[in-house]
């Protein structure tokens, strides 16, 4: 617990500081790109992150969860069987989406170079994967901090800078905000790499076991794919939920530029606003995953029990004085920061979806943790179909429109995170109406 308890504090610090610097970011981009860019910024962005998804592979959370699971004296041969199992899928990949990423539409309303600045997200992505998966499963989370705040401090000097000593015209401008991404995602992929090379490299003068590389590849392909399959479904509904958004406010008597900008309000502001906490939440999912890993491998339900118990407590501690200020302060925080009267509304409304995000995520966590990573797609897959049917059926309606479609946000939120928590609950010995705790028979 101890370990935990260091490995979160250092998260947090750190990944406040990045989602201070982020919401910095996020400032400029909605001042240099205007409420037109931000939301064109915010409607092609889902598509890109699905792109480096699928170049992850999601080996952070299968590799972590390996090592976290497996003694220290087994951790060269397993990494020497990883390394090489991703190199050959980045290879395939890397193949695909070249002869993909050119033909994909969505890209056909943007500046013809940001094609390729996507393709060449695709090898970095998938090896910063491997050391970051390398370094959660040591719960080395120094590194992993680190990172994340170069992510977010480097793209912050490229954008000042670039917007500061350049002018841009409107199509450009979008594509210099995406190369100070990629450029960010660069400077994290050569300090994780320099690290992990170190790292390797000490863990190659202590007496190791082999494994064979049939085992590896069967354990990262166990979790990766589902997890990786969790992870496209989201993408993939993240990416469409902006035209569906959009449709659903057209029909309801909007027109398409002003659809644009309400969700680009709603998307760049708003939810800007009301994410910050969540850097909370991520920190808990990055440490989450090894240590439920390891406790359940250990068969530590009572453990087990107890780390929900204080993620469930700390989460709300958190979460519930951070939305309130949100709905009685919304419009000073939207003028102050973004200069925006319109998205405070959109902020307030949003407030149960922030709640019940802030808890969501660690759920998550603790799922993959669990080997539960199928009911995880199928509660989102539920969550989905609320949530898009909402959006369309109240959002369309001209008394509605962006107030409808948020009331679907809220409504799949909430599906999830109670789908979540109950098979989270059943699976580690606690009645989830009660909360009181079953000791396992397994115990």
């Amino acid at each position: 617990m101890n370990t935990f308890l260091k490995g979160m504090s250092i998260l947090v610090v750190a990944t406040f500081l990045g989602e201070v610097v982020e919401f910095l970011v996020n400032m400029i981009l909605a001042r240099e790109l205007g409420e037109s860019g931000m939301g064109h910024y915010m409607t092609i962005l889902p598509t890109i992150f699905l792109i480096m998804l699928l170049a992850n592979f999601e080996l952070p959370v299968s590799i972590s969860k390996m090592i976290a699971e497996h003694d220290e004296s087994y951790h060269r041969s397993m990494m020497r069987h990883a390394i090489r199992l991703a190199v050959v899928f980045t290879t395939v990949l890397l193949i695909l989406a070249a002869i993909v990423i050119p033909i994909i539409p969505v890209f056909n309303d943007y500046h013809p170079m940001l094609k390729w600045v996507v393709l060449s997200l695709i090898p970095v992505m998938t090896i910063t994967a491997i050391a970051r998966g390398f370094f959660m499963g040591k719960q080395e989370m120094g590194r992993i901090a680190v990172s994340h705040f170069l992510r977010r401090a480097v793209q912050l000097v490229l954008l000042s800078a670039l917007f500061q000593y350049f002018e841009f015209g409107s199509e450009t401008a979008l594509l210099v905000a995406f190369c100070t991404l990629a450029g960010s995602e660069l400077v994290v992929f050569l300090y994780l790499l320099h690290h992990f090379i170190m790292s390797y490299q000490k863990i190659r003068t202590v007496p190791g076991k082999p494994v064979s590389g049939r085992e590896v590849r069967k354990n990262l392909v166990e979790v990766s794919v589902p997890t990786t399959g969790l992870r496209i479904f989201h993408s993939l509904t993240h990416a469409v939920q902006p035209f569906l958004i959009k449709f659903a406010i057209v029909s309801a008597g909007l027109s398409p530029e002003m659809a644009t900008e309400q969700f680009g309000m709603m998307a760049g502001i708003a939810m800007t606003i009301g994410f910050f906490p969540a850097f909370i939440a991520h920190s808990f999912l990055i440490i989450l995953i090894p240590t439920v890993s390891k406790a359940y491998a250990e068969k530590e339900f009572v453990k087990l029990q107890k780390l929900l118990q204080q993620v469930m407590l700390l989460t709300l501690l958190y979460g519930l004085p951070a939305v309130t200020a949100f709905y009685f302060l919304a419009e000073p925080l939207t003028m102050t920061f973004f200069h925006s009267k319109q998205a405070a509304v959109f902020l307030q409304l949003l407030a149960p979806y922030f709640l019940f995000h802030y808890f969501t995520i660690p759920m998550q966590a603790y799922l993959i943790g669990l080997g539960l990573v199928k009911d995880a797609f199928i509660h989102s897959v539920y969550a989905t179909i609320v949530t898009f049917a909402l959006i369309y059926l109240v959002g369309s309606r001209p008394q509605w429109g962006m107030e409808g479609v948020i009331i679907g946000m809220n409504t799949g939120s909430m599906v999830i995170l109670l789908l979540h928590y109950m098979t989270i609950c059943k699976k580690i010995g606690i009645t989830w109406l009660s909360g009181n705790t079953i000791r396992d028979s397994r115990l």
